[in-house]
């Protein structure tokens, strides 16, 4: 039986984690501390896997089952959503130039305006 934000709300913390089902994969974990996390349990090449959602309520009901679609979408392309969502977040560091090589130069840029000795600066050769 799917599950409703009543009674996901409703649901009290055990001694262990418990697991509500939506279907299709789509589980609520309750912990024993209190908090809620959504979970898509899976097979991919045979094995058994989960796949985090986030947090309720930061995540409804209603974007849970969104995400489980999505999920369930790349299975039946023959892919495995946990990574797929591990290249999508390589490929945003990437592209939001968050790599070593920018950082330093960034660095380097800042001692230079701070007026840093020039050999602590050579110290730091320039894209190495």
């Amino acid at each position: 039986m799917p599950l409703t934000d009543t009674a996901i709300r409703k649901a009290k913390p055990g001694a262990s984690t418990i697991k509500l089902s939506d279907g299709g994969g789509l589980q609520l974990h309750v912990h024993p501390n209190g908090s809620k996390y959504w979970r898509l349990a899976y097979r991919y090449d045979g094995k058994q896997k989960s796949l985090s959602f986030g947090v309720y309520p930061e995540v409804c009901l209603a974007e849970a089952r969104k995400r489980r679609e999505a999920a369930r979408a790349l299975l039946r392309e023959g892919k495995d959503p946990m990574v797929e969502r591990r290249v999508e977040k390589l490929a945003r560091a990437i592209a939001a130039g968050n790599t070593f090589a920018a950082v330093a130069d960034e660095l380097l840029a800042k001692m230079t305006r701070e007026g840093r000795a020039e050999t602590t600066l050579r110290a730091c050769p320039e894209g190495s």
